[in-house]
């Protein structure tokens, strides 16, 4: 604020306003949401992650993503790319390959970092409302120094994205030969959102057409570039929409592989 010794000639103090903020709409409301559909789906991949069960439908060969690939001794063979050198401890998720390292793909995605900060920080929780903390060190501290590790993590999804696509790939051959079901759809699906969340990365858009000066001299990555362009404005929806279509997935694999009922087969 400006003192009166410093304000120009002229200039009128600025106003006092005692209320936290002058905003009379539902600021609030999102933040909110943001805590409860995240805590929802932490608490739901928690649950599943360490119920060592239910993740692998050997008639249809349907591997949920929350346990691929299986590392573990316990771990069916099949569903076991690179081996089982893990042991079976209760404490340790048998998709231990992967899931931290997405884990950290996602906490230090642009958009998440928005989501968490404003929601579960307070950091600010909107527009024109004070932030929840006395003071503000930005991502100069850590654990926040890791968040410009995010370029490094986007190389690891694509790397894991590759084994989800193998995975949907494979669930086509099952022991009985070639087959099609709802559950290849929903593979499918869940692994063509998990490409565009991935490809919409702001680090992808950087890769694909960063440090180019003149775009009329490189028409491919012109091209690429736009079309990552196109994905990155909906980064934040691919954001949530593969968080749904992941609990789909495990939820359908997870109901199958239980008994609870069976796949509807459109071939074989």
């Amino acid at each position: 604020m400006t003192s009166t010794a410093t304000r120009p000639r002229g200039a009128r103090a600025r106003a006092a306003i005692a209320a936290r903020t002058l905003r009379t709409d539902r600021w609030w409301f999102p933040p909110l949401i943001t805590v409860v559909l995240l805590s929802a789906w932490l608490a739901y991949g928690t649950v599943r992650i360490f119920m060592h069960k239910w993740y692998w439908v050997a008639e249809y060969h349907y591997l949920t993503p929350f346990y691929s690939p299986c590392i573990t001794d316990r771990c069916v063979p099949e569903a076991s790319h690179f081996g089982q050198f893990l042991p079976g401890w209760w404490i340790i998720p048998d998709a231990a390959l992967t899931l931290p390292l997405l884990l950290l793909f996602r906490l230090t995605c642009y958009y998440y970092r928005k989501a968490y900060y404003r929601s579960f920080w307070l950091s600010p929780p909107a527009c024109a409302v004070p932030d929840g903390h006395q003071s503000y060190s930005g991502e100069t501290r850590f654990p926040l120094l890791g968040q410009n590790a995010h370029r490094y993590f986007f190389y690891i999804a694509v790397l894991i994205s590759l084994i989800n696509t193998w995975d949907a790939v494979l669930a086509f051959h099952s022991p009985e030969g070639f087959g099609f079901g709802l559950g290849n759809l929903i593979l499918v699906g869940n692994v063509t959102m998990l490409w565009a969340y991935t490809i919409s990365c702001h680090s992808c858009r950087h890769i694909v057409g960063g440090r180019l000066k003149h775009f009329s001299k490189h028409p491919v990555r012109y091209k690429a570039w736009t079309g990552v362009s196109w994905l990155n404005v909906r980064h934040m929806q691919l954001a949530w929409i593969t968080l749904g279509t992941l609990v789909v997935t495990d939820f359908y694999i997870m109901a199958l592989a239980a008994g609870w009922f069976s796949d509807l087969r459109f071939i074989n």
